[in-house]
């Protein structure tokens, strides 16, 4: 008689969802994203950056994101079986391999290949150690490493020099501002954002009281790091969420809201049709937006030329040379970039007019999809996940977050999704 233990249609037993492997590798993810291999590292400074340097992710770092992916892979093979990667939302999928695809006319076609590994890699051991740990588990020890975090980034500041950005930076508008153990304080920023917000939606404590003290210290480090677009946008996502976890608790509630923010961005969109020769101004002064308009301009011309297809993924950071926004720019600025400072428009640069419609299924309309439906168990976390959802989203107008294998907002964006199918409310969170 065969063995049927090796069936394929075998149903295994469900019981590892809470696996030692699984939290050590969302753990190991956790310290991978929010610390790095190289706390406290100085930026580079004008006369060490290298014209051509690699891509971020040394030999290193994909060798620990492999012996992260492995245990992962066999820990959900051992829950889900053959049905291991239907974790990964389809659109996700389809943009990944899209990513791959993009090798065929990639300037440097081994960092293309290099980089879509990576970031599927990332994805899917992301988002299966999620679902095997459980959202609302993997939450509590996503708070106690931003804790963790957090206190050694106020620690840091007497105590470390290079906490703090010093004279002979790349950017001398820098000096001054804190960035703890994170190498540019754009990141110190997003990640206090991400404390805060994880502090505020959950209970810790008697009403809270923690979690209100480790979020008033969040944004303290917040404003010390100067970070103008996470200063910006966090009390757009607090209000986001708390907006999202009133209106959802019953249809009326749902329509009125729905009602409100239609007529919101009937006014936004006005305003701005009524001062359009300002903000088209304000976009072609290569100056604006601390030098990002510089970028964009050179992005939309390379565009122009290549509107479907792209340059390639990955190929317009840390390219030297190679980059494709070379005859795009004056000057050789583009050989030392490290992103676009826009996450919408480095897809569309990467990846084409087919690879942004594929990342907005993925990152915009899937989800929304997911938050529609009204779950009063679920309203609370929820909620949550919606502030993040909105903050990255945000976020991704003036930086660039989305399919970056080593950038920490990318990570939560993946969390969020991940959780957003769990069924699991044993989570407290704020109402």
């Amino acid at each position: 008689m065969a063995n049927e233990s090796f069936a394929l249609n075998y149903d295994p037993p469900r019981d590892v969802s809470r696996s030692l492997i699984a939290e050590i590798a969302f753990v190991a993810l956790l310290l991978m994203m929010f610390v790095g291999l190289s706390p406290f590292a100085p930026p580079p400074s004008p006369t060490t950056v290298n014209m051509a340097a690699p891509a971020p992710g040394d030999f290193l770092r994909q060798i620990i994101f492999l012996g992260i992916f492995f245990p992962v892979l066999f820990a959900s093979t051992l829950q889900r079986g053959w049905d291991v990667f239907r974790v990964v939302p389809f659109a996700l999928i389809a943009m990944l391999a899209w990513c791959f695809f993009s090798m065929g006319w990639s300037g440097a076609p081994d960092v293309t290949m290099r980089r879509s590994a990576l970031a599927a890699i990332l994805v899917i051991s992301t988002i299966a150690s999620v679902d095997l740990v459980g959202g609302p588990r993997a939450f509590l020890l996503w708070r106690i490493v931003l804790a963790i975090v957090l206190a050694l980034n106020w620690l840091s500041i007497p105590l470390i020099e290079t906490a703090v950005h010093l004279p002979g930076e790349i950017d001398p508008s820098l000096v001054g501002d804190w960035r703890g153990l994170y190498g540019q304080k754009n990141t110190a920023g997003a990640v206090c954002v991400l404390t805060a917000l994880l502090f505020l939606f959950s209970r810790n404590g008697r009403g809270n009281w923690i979690g209100w003290l480790v979020a008033v210290a969040a944004l303290g480090f917040l404003a010390m790091t100067r970070s103008k677009t996470s200063i910006a946008l966090f009390p757009v996502a607090l209000v986001a969420g708390l907006a999202y976890g009133i209106a959802w608790r019953d249809s009326l509630s749902r329509a009125i809201f729905l009602c409100g923010a239609i007529l919101m961005a009937g006014i936004a969109s006005l305003l701005l049709l009524l001062n359009w020769d300002f903000i088209l101004k304000l976009l072609t002064d290569p100056a604006s937006f601390t030098g990002r308009a510089e970028i964009w301009q050179a992005i939309l011309a390379y565009m122009h030329d290549h509107p479907l297809l792209g340059a390639g993924f990955g190929t317009i950071a840390h390219t030297g040379t190679l980059s494709p926004l070379h005859d795009y720019a004056r000057g050789n600025w583009v050989e030392t970039i490290a992103d676009s400072h826009n996450g919408y428009l480095q897809i569309l640069a990467t990846t084409g007019g087919i690879g942004l419609l594929l990342a907005l299924l993925a990152m915009v309309v899937g989800p929304l999809c997911r938050f529609w439906p009204l779950e009063p168990a679920r309203t609370g976390f929820k909620a949550l996940l919606f502030a993040i959802f909105v903050f990255v989203l945000l976020h991704n107008f003036l930086e660039t977050d989305f399919l970056e294998s080593d950038n920490s907002l990318w990570f939560a964006f993946l969390v969020m999704l991940a959780s957003l199918k769990t069924r699991d409310n044993s989570l407290t969170l704020r109402p």
